[in-house]
């Protein structure tokens, strides 16, 4: 009580109000597509498209910028020097994508500080064991795993800050609607006394809601939540890219010709009102006959916004604007 009588009391300047809340809270840089937007601290980004549409490879270029420090041993990194929180749903989270993605950024920016080639297998050592260390992983194979994940990370991430020294400032789900069709196979009648809510689809995206709710007032992050995608007016298939076609069947509607087909949301009304911002990854039309990866465009439906950019995934493994 006093020390909450004291801090109320103390007189702060705009100037070192300013730079509590920057240290407290600092921006980052993130990746293309996710760029466009000033995205900070409370919000929870969608981040939907087929399969594969570089959802992951997203979460995975975000993840180091935010492990990576803004400078080590003089070579700048623009990184935060943040732990990331990675909840993989989907269980099939490749480690070595993130370990050879995080040398590459290692090596490149060496290369550009020395001006010289350098071999890519030489790479800061200590630098990649200390970001590494920031990469915080859990997977869960169901529902209640991830509800009970939930409930005890205020507790982990307690431990991880007094060990880190900082907080984790981004969570990562991969992917939000993984167990979407289990969970609507729940039985819709309750287990146990009157007062225990009944098992459905809707309550149990309430209860996830509520958790993360709960989660963030006490450790407030960046939500990141990869989502595949539903097309279609009436179907509730999922249209996805195939290796042997590379873009989405058009689908003939009655105003004629061949269009794209619209998205369409599955998940429930209460994960839908908690999303801040959503952005909509499709494959490119239009790709040359020269072009040795596929290409995909993006765009912002919350808010909804005019910037379209267009991307591909090269050999090495990075995002590149077109």
């Amino acid at each position: 009580m006093t020390s909450a009588i004291s801090w109320i009391k103390v007189d702060e300047t705009a100037k070192a109000a300013l730079a509590r809340i920057l240290t407290e809270r600092p921006s980052v840089v993130l990746p293309p597509p996710l760029h466009r937007l000033a995205l900070r601290v409370g919000n929870v980004v969608e981040i939907v498209g087929p399969s594969p549409s570089a959802k992951t490879l997203i979460l995975i270029q975000t993840s180091i910028n935010c492990i990576l420090p803004k400078e080590w041993k003089g070579v700048q990194y623009g990184g935060l020097e943040r732990p990331v929180l990675f909840v993989d749903l989907d269980c099939r989270f490749d480690v070595l994508s993130l370990s050879h993605a995080l040398e590459r950024r290692i090596t490149g920016a060496y290369r550009v500080r020395s001006g010289v080639k350098g071999n890519e297998n030489e790479y800061d050592k200590e630098l990649f064991v200390a970001c590494m260390s920031r990469f915080l992983y859990t997977r869960c194979y169901n529902t209640f795993e991830f509800l009970a994940t939930l409930r005890t990370l205020p507790y982990r991430l307690q431990k991880e800050k007094e060990k880190q020294g900082s907080a984790v400032y981004m969570l990562m789900i991969d992917s939000i609607g993984a167990f979407y069709w289990m969970d609507r196979a729940l039985p819709s009648s309750s287990t146990g006394s009157n007062n225990r809510k009944s098992l459905s689809l809707q309550t149990v995206a309430e209860s996830i809601v509520q958790e993360i709710q709960r989660l963030l007032l006490v450790h407030p992050m960046l939500v990141l939540a990869a989502k595949s995608a539903a097309f279609g007016d009436k179907q509730s298939t999922t249209h996805v890219i195939r290796n042997s076609g590379k873009r989405f069947d058009d689908k003939v509607l009655d105003s004629g010709g061949p269009q794209k087909p619209s998205y369409r949301d599955y998940m429930p009304s209460i994960w839908q009102s908690f999303v801040s911002h959503r952005i909509l990854l499709r494959a490119s039309d239009g790709e040359s006959k020269h072009q040795t990866h596929p290409s995909f465009m993006t765009e912002w439906l919350l808010p909804p916004l005019k910037f379209s950019d267009k991307f591909i995934v090269n050999d090495d493994g990075l995002l590149v604007t077109l």
